[in-house]
C-alpha cells in the first residue's frame, strides 16, 4: 500500500494519548453504509488531524474484530482499501477494517519522534488509538481482538504501534517496514538514511531492550506476535532491515533468533518460523525474492496470509486450492507485437470462475480478466511478472516468471511533445521540488524538457543533477489527478504505457496523461484523465 509508499516526502509525526471512556454509555452512532467505505468524524482526541474511514462489511460479526490498516507515503486510507485485499478478506470473514489517512494527505507516518515512539506521548499513534477506541465503543468492535497492518511508512508504523500498545494489539503484520526505533530522529517526519539504506544493525538484545525502556517502560504482559515482509529488491528500505526486525521481535517474544522451520508456501516466497516452547510461531518472516517496494501485492495470498496469521479468517483458509501454471520465462522484441500468451489456472473447487490479474509486466502489455496477455512491448529490459487468478470465493494462487524484451523503444530519451498543443512536457522553472504539477511549454530542448522512458516504465528527466520520475500525485486514479515529479521509487503510479495511438496511460490507473482543458497555452497544466481519443491526449517521444 511506501503497495505502497516512498518516504522521502519524510515522516509526519505524532503518538499515543488512550482515552478510554470507563464507565461512560455513548449513545450509538448511526451504522456506516453496509459494504462501503465510510468516513467518521469527531472520534476523539487527534492532534495531528488524521482522517478516519471505516469499513464495516455486510456480514460483519458480532463483537467484530478490527484491523488497523496503514497506507505508506503518498497513500491515504481509501487508497489503502481500493489497492490491498484487506477490505475484501473481511467481507469474508466479518471483520472491521479502519484505513486511516495521514495529514497533511499523502505525508508519511510519524516514526521519528520522541512523541511517536513513547505510549501516549502524542502524534499520530493519539489519533490511531483514538479510532480504534471509537470504534469499540460505536460498532461493537472487540478489545480483545484488535490488529495491525501496514505498508512501507505503515509497515514501519506497525512496529511502533505493537511496541508501544503492547496490550491493544494481538497480533502485527508489517509490509515493507524497519525495526521499531530504527527511523529515530528526535524530530517529526525525520528522514533517517542509514535505516533506509539498511546501515543501522543492533544486537537481537539492543533493538529487544529499545522496546522494552522506550516504547512501554515497566511493561510485562504478553506481547503480540509479528509477521514480517519484505522484498529482496526493495531500493526504498532496503532488504537488510528484514533481518533487524526478526532480531528485535524474536528477542521481545523471546523466542530463539534461529528459525523453528523455513519453508517456500509460494514460489519465490521464502518463510521462516519462530516458535516458543509450546510450538506456537511468535514471529514470522516472508522474504519476497526479486520483489521490490511494492508488497502486499493485490490479488496475490499475500493479504490472506497475513490475515491467516492474525487468526482473522477463522479456519485460516478458503477451503479452495488454487495452482497458476507457469507458462515459463518469455520473450519478445520492443515494437513487436505478441503472440498472445494464455495464462491458465485450475481450482480444486467445481464451479468456479477465476479471474487474472498481474504485475511486472513488460510496458506496452496488458492481461485480460480471462488471462490472455497481449500487447506491444514498449521498452528493453527484463521483467518480473506475477499473473495471479482468484476465484469467486476470493481464494487465489499466483505464479512468476521473466520477460526478456530485446531493444528499446524509438525516441526511448528526448522531449515529450503533446501533439494537440505543438508544444512539449515542461518541469517548470527546472525545479526539483518534489510535488510539482507538469506543464506543457515552447519546445526549447533543455534538459527540463528531455525524458527517457527506462526499461522499468518510469518516465524520468535529469535537472541540476536530481533524477526524479512523472508521478500520479498521491496514487491518484480519478480524473483531475495532478501528473507530478517526485522521487524514483518504482511503484506502479511511476510506470507508464507509450501507446501505439499515441496515448500515454499509467499502469496503476489506466487514465491517460491529459493536458488540461485541451489548452495550447504555456503553462497549461498536464493531468491524468480517461482516455478520450482526442489530440490533448496524445504524445510523441523524441
Amino acid at each position: 500500500m511506501l503497495r505502497s509508499r516512498f518516504l522521502k516526502s519524510r515522516l509526519v509525526g505524532l503518538i499515543l494519548t488512550v482515552l478510554a471512556a470507563v464507565g461512560v454509555s455513548l449513545p450509538a452512532a448511526p451504522p456506516a453504509a453496509a459494504a462501503s467505505l465510510t468516513q467518521i468524524t469527531n472520534f476523539g482526541t487527534n492532534p495531528s488531524g488524521l482522517l478516519m474511514y471505516l469499513y464495516v462489511p455486510n456480514n460483519v460479526k458480532p463483537n467484530p474484530s478490527i484491523l488497523l490498516a496503514m497506507h505508506g507515503c503518498q497513500g491515504t486510507g481509501p487508497y489503502m482499501y481500493s489497492s490491498t485485499d484487506f477490505g475484501k478478506l473481511a467481507d469474508q470473514y466479518g471483520f472491521i477494517v479502519i484505513y486511516p489517512s495521514t495529514n497533511p494527505s499523502g505525508s508519511c507516518w510519524d516514526v521519528s519522534s520522541d512523541q511517536a515512539l513513547t505510549r501516549n506521548g502524542g502524534s499520530d499513534p493519539v489519533g490511531l488509538m483514538s479510532m480504534i477506541t471509537y470504534t469499540e465503543q460505536h460498532y461493537g468492535g472487540n478489545p480483545n481482538s484488535v490488529y495491525v497492518t501496514g505498508e512501507s511508512s505503515g509497515g514501519m508504523m506497525t512496529n511502533v504501534m505493537v511496541a508501544d500498545y503492547p496490550d491493544v494489539f494481538k497480533a502485527g503484520a508489517a509490509f515493507m517496514g524497519v525495526p521499531y526505533h530504527c527511523f529515530y530522529t528526535g524530530t517529526v517526519r525525520g528522514w533517517n538514511g542509514p535505516c533506509a539504506g539498511g546501515q543501522v544493525s543492533m544486537t537481537p538484545q539492543q533493538w529487544g531492550d529499545l522496546v522494552r525502556n522506550d516504547a512501554y517502560p515497566g511493561y510485562t504482559g504478553p506481547r503480540p506476535k509479528m509477521q514480517l515482509w519484505h522484498g529482496t529488491n526493495d531500493t526504498t528500505l532496503n532488504y537488510n532491515n528484514l533481518g533487524e526486525e526478526i532480531k528485535q521481535w524474536t528477542n521481545v517474544t523471546g523466542v530463539s533468533q534461529t528459525p523453528s522451520s523455513s519453508d517456500t508456501p509460494v514460489t519465490n516466497w521464502n518463510r521462516t518460523r519462530y516458535n516458543n516452547s509450546s510450538g506456537v510461531t511468535q514471529v514470522e518472516a516472508y522474504s519476497i525474492v526479486g520483489a521490490g517496494h511494492q508488497l502486499p501485492i493485490q490479488g496475490t495470498q499475500m493479504a490472506a496470509y497475513a490475515i491467516h496469521f492474525m487468526g482473522l479468517d477463522g479456519t485460516g483458509s478458503t477451503g479452495n486450492t488454487i495452482t497458476v501454471a507457469n507458462p515459463g520465462n518469455q520473450s519478445a522484441a520492443s515494437g513487436t507485437p505478441i503472440n498472445g500468451l494464455q495464462i491458465t489456472a485450475t481450482d480444486s473447487a467445481s464451479g468456479q470462475t477465476l479471474t487474472y490479474k498481474a504485475t511486472g509486466l513488460p510496458p506496452g502489455l496488458s492481461i485480460s480478466s480471462s488471462g490472455l496477455i497481449s500487447g506491444t512491448p514498449s521498452s528493453g529490459g527484463t521483467f518480473t511478472t506475477v499473473v495471479s487468478a482468484t476465484d469467486t470465493t476470493g481464494a487465489t494462487g499466483s505464479t512468476t516468471f521473466t520477460w526478456t524484451v530485446s531493444g528499446v523503444s524509438t525516441g526511448n530519451t528526448g522531449a515529450l511533445h503533446a501533439v494537440g498543443a505543438g508544444k512539449c512536457l515542461d518541469d517548470p522553472n527546472s525545479t526539483t521540488t518534489l510535488g510539482t504539477q507538469q506543464q506543457i511549454y515552447t519546445c526549447n530542448g533543455a534538459a527540463n524538457q528531455t525524458w527517457t522512458h527506462t526499461s522499468s516504465g518510469a518516465l524520468t528527466l535529469t535537472v541540476n543533477g536530481t533524477t526524479l520520475c512523472l508521478d500520479a500525485n498521491a496514487k491518484g486514479t480519478t480524473n483531475g489527478t495532478k501528473a507530478i515529479v517526485y522521487s524514483c521509487n518504482g511503484q506502479t503510479n511511476q510506470q507508464w504505457n507509450l501507446n501505439s495511438n499515441g496515448t500515454i496511460t499509467g499502469v496503476q490507473s489506466g487514465l491517460c496523461l491529459d493536458v488540461s482543458g485541451a489548452s495550447t497555452a504555456n503553462g497549461a497544466l498536464v493531468q491524468l484523465w480517461t482516455c478520450n481519443g482526442q489530440s490533448n491526449q496524445q504524445w510523441t517521444l523524441g
